[in-house]
C-alpha cells in the first residue's frame, strides 16, 4: 500500500517524500483530533473494578 501512495505521487524522490510525511502527519492528526475523541467513551480502560470503599 505504502508503495504504491509513494509512486503515484508526482514529483522527484524528494518531493515525494516530503508529501509522504505531510500525509503522515494529516492522518495522525486527524486521528488524534477527531477518531480518537469519537471513540474513547466506548472503550473499556475508564471502567473501575474496585468500588469506592467506605
Amino acid at each position: 500500500m505504502y508503495g504504491w501512495i509513494f509512486t503515484h505521487l508526482p514529483g522527484p524522490a524528494w518531493a515525494r517524500v516530503v508529501q509522504s510525511t505531510v500525509l503522515v502527519v494529516a492522518v495522525v492528526a486527524a486521528l488524534f483530533l477527531w477518531v480518537f475523541p469519537a471513540v474513547a467513551p466506548y472503550m473499556p480502560f475508564n471502567d473501575q473494578t474496585v468500588g469506592e470503599g467506605r
